[in-house]
């Protein structure tokens, strides 16, 4: 995967918006203005992505047992968010399921009102 292919990916979910709140370097993606899935720019440079998401704690387990390339959340909470490595032992497809099932968990965390906002457009 290259950062060309991870943004389109994201930005192709609805609703979703693109930001650098905390500093120049990290690209967050967002649903419903919560955060689903984060990355240094400066990584992709450098030849050796990452990518922050959040996952179900005890999915994450088992996924950190399994992967070298998926380990606790850089910078995040360990229990709900894990950093996986792009173009690691990780694959593809996977990295794919795991974006999409951060999206979920944010998605189904914001109130009715907005899912249901969301979910019309």
């Amino acid at each position: 995967m290259n950062i060309q292919s991870y943004y389109d990916y994201c930005l192709a979910k609805k609703r979703v918006t693109e930001h650098f709140p905390f500093d120049e370097d990290t690209l967050v993606f967002k649903v419903g203005g919560k955060m689903f899935a984060l990355s240094s720019l400066a990584g992709w440079e450098a030849n050796t992505p990452s990518i922050n998401l959040k996952c179900d704690p005890d999915r994450s387990q088992e996924l950190r047992a399994e992967y070298e390339g998926i380990k606790p959340g850089y910078h995040m909470s360990k229990v709900h968010w894990n950093t996986v490595t792009v173009n690691s032992d990780v694959p593809q497809k996977l990295l794919l399921e795991l974006i999409d099932h951060s999206y979920d968990l944010v998605f189904k965390s914001l109130t009715k009102k907005l899912q249901a906002e969301i979910d019309s457009q």
